[in-house]
């Protein structure tokens, strides 16, 4: 009995004693902020899709908003992030970063909604890098970026009271490749995509390979978006220059392998699918579209010099335009790094443009576009099916097609003694040799190489449009220039390679750039005296010459014809400029090494397959090389 009421005693001293001690904790279990002055509403929501998983988004609307439109973007790169670079009362400060066409969104009175997509940041499920569509071979799953696009605008305009129920949905390189899916089996309430910028087919020239080339570059991309929710699991590397991490590396299988990139479940469908196989061919969105009819207004947008996203946007084009017989597509073409569309667009490197393109742009093509569809009032819609930048002039002009319909295919011939022009060489066969050593490979832009950033030139953004002087002068690179020009060359369209060669290896890659030279002095821009502008420039792996999806070893010492695309363009070569063509075999590290011996699968070569070779161009006769260029008057 008294040990009992010793113990009973004890615990209630014990208890009393928890009851009584203090908290030491400054902060609130959570922080409410007094937000009546703010000039937005901001609600976040957990949006369940037809399957029970909760997307995170993000939704900002105008204070006093009425019948106003929604503008909508599904991202991979966090949608907090998206709406809260800056602390602020002010909605236009918060969405001072990036995929916001800033501008255009607050003065336009939208409501911004911002999506995490499916195993990224705050939403819910499983992440599968650009999903195919649901139910099919590669993702057997019940939902895709179609389903929850779908499902997230039923959910917007039936809870959001200050919407007039009309959506647009607008986004950048993978936040472009998700309104292309919202293509698919699209909500009644969807009335404009605008996919700037899109990742359309991974494989043809899109961020993985180009034209079988994979673009190694991207590994520390894939690591980090596919390796954990929240992109915390970072790449790493050890040498400020990346020239010499991926020659250390060998191949890209074996520095994959070295940094754990197998963990990666993209990964591994990479390296396993080389070729253009079913893997890429039925997730390619242009042909993923081009089965779908065409029920929404779409406004594509692309950049001549867009570093990660060049093909997409054009293959799309091609693929919709010519059964789009209620003129419900357009395109834009601006002179722009990839999604400079809503940055600052006066220059672009070295290269000066006389104006802030993209305020242009978003001012004369984007707000009116967005406010035709979107808007109650339904303003007239005054835009070009086609508004493209034209360099070299440096002026915005309009078109009813692209191709332009008065450009004629014209040769522009490769001649011996790094001649160049519109005749062919005369007299007998001729070749023009250079020896291509993976060991030395030609460097991409000057070193040291430093791939990630949009902050300076120095970084990923601005590569395209450095100058090619320094690649002009290595043996390993063969150029051929025209005389001095004495009238304007416009070309607009794509431009393609026919390309004689022969190899004493096995395997080759092949890269063709098509140069604006301009003359030895500048007056008005003393930079740019001299310089060399890739107007396009593109690579191909010569074990597709046949098949993409089947790859040959090449005849050794045996002339075969190549034919690939460059990058469209919309430039004039002006008076006092000159025209060059540069061929080379290596462009590293963008891309990986080709080994130059042929093995099944590069990503697995061994250091002893790369060797050295002797790569011949055909410059006369009936088989002599040259680019077909679409010239303008």
């Amino acid at each position: 009995m008294r040990t009992g009421l010793i113990v009973m005693g004890l615990g209630a001293l014990l208890s009393a004693s928890a009851v009584a001690a203090p908290d030491y904790n400054e902060s609130p279990k959570q922080v409410v902020r007094p937000e009546s002055s703010f000039d937005y509403i901001r609600r976040v929501e957990e949006i369940k899709m037809r399957d029970g998983v909760t997307l995170h988004t993000v939704i900002l609307i105008p204070k006093g908003a009425s019948h106003a439109p929604i503008l909508f973007t599904r991202t991979p790169y966090n949608a907090e992030e998206q709406t809260g670079y800056a602390q602020s009362g002010h909605m236009g400060m918060i969405l001072d970063g990036y995929d916001n066409a800033n501008d255009t969104i607050i003065e336009g009175g939208y409501i911004r909604v911002v999506q995490d997509v499916r195993g990224k940041y705050g939403s819910k499920g499983i992440y599968m890098m650009n999903p195919p569509l649901a139910g099919t071979a590669f993702n057997p799953t019940k939902t895709d970026d179609s389903t929850d696009a779908y499902d997230t605008i039923d959910w917007l305009v039936k809870n959001i009271k200050e919407s007039n129920g009309k959506v647009g949905i607008i986004g950048i390189s993978y936040d472009g490749f998700t309104p292309l899916m919202a293509l698919v089996h699209p909500h009644p309430a969807l009335k404009i995509a605008v996919p700037m910028n899109p990742m359309v087919d991974g494989w043809r020239g899109d961020d993985w390979f180009h034209n079988g080339a994979f673009r190694q570059q991207n590994m520390p991309y894939i690591y980090e978006q596919d390796g954990t929710n929240d992109n915390s699991a970072k790449w790493w590397k050890s040498v400020e220059d990346e020239y010499d991490l991926y020659m250390r590396g060998g191949s890209a299988g074996a520095l994959g392998e070295a940094h754990g990139l197998t963990q990666m479940g993209f990964w591994n469908k990479v390296i396993a699918h080389p070729a253009y196989d079913s893997f890429w061919q039925s997730q390619a969105m242009d042909q993923i579209l081009a089965k779908q009819p065409i029920t929404v207004p779409i406004l594509l947008v692309g950049s001549l010099w867009d570093a990660e996203d060049i093909y997409g946007y054009m293959a799309v084009w091609k693929a919709l335009k010519p059964k789009d017989t209620n003129n419900l597509v357009r395109m834009s073409i601006g002179p722009w790094y990839h999604g400079q569309g809503i940055d600052e667009g006066s220059s672009l490197g070295a290269v000066k443009f006389g104006m802030d393109t993209s305020k242009w742009w978003r001012k004369h093509v984007l707000a009116p576009t967005l406010a035709h569809y979107l808007k109650d009032e339904a303003p007239p819609l005054d835009v070009a099916t086609v508004t493209a930048f034209e360099t070299g002039t440096n002026e915005w002009r309009n078109f009813q097609s692209w191709p332009v319909s008065n450009a004629k295919s014209t040769p522009l011939y490769l001649k011996p003694n790094g001649g160049l022009g519109f005749e062919p060489a005369s007299g007998a066969a001729a070749t023009v040799d250079y020896v291509s050593d993976p060991a030395k490979p030609v460097p991409f832009r000057a070193r040291p190489i430093k791939s990630s950033g949009y902050d300076t030139c120095a970084q990923w953004a601005c590569w395209l449009t450095d100058d090619q002087r320094e690649a002009s002068g290595r043996p390993d690179v063969v150029s051929f220039t025209t005389d001095m020009l004495t009238k304007p060359v416009t070309v607009r369209g794509q431009p393609v390679v026919h390309l004689t060669a022969a190899t004493t290896g096995s395997d080759a890659d092949w890269v063709v750039k098509l140069i604006d030279v301009y003359p030895d002095q500048v007056p008005a821009d003393h930079a740019m005296g001299g310089y060399q502008l890739a107007v396009g420039m593109d690579i191909f792996r010569g074990r597709y010459r046949e098949s993409l999806s089947d790859p040959k070893a090449i005849a050794p010492n045996t002339p075969l014809a190549y034919t690939f695309e460059l990058p469209n363009a919309d430039h004039v070569f002006l008076p006092g400029h000159r025209i060059m063509v540069q061929v080379q075999s290596s462009w590293f590290p963008l891309y990986d090494r080709n080994p130059q011996t042929f093995v099944p699968n590069i990503f697995f070569a061994k250091p002893s397959d790369y060797k050295a070779a002797t790569q011949s161009i055909t410059v006369a006769g009936p088989q002599g090389s040259f680019i077909d260029l679409p010239v303008a008057p």
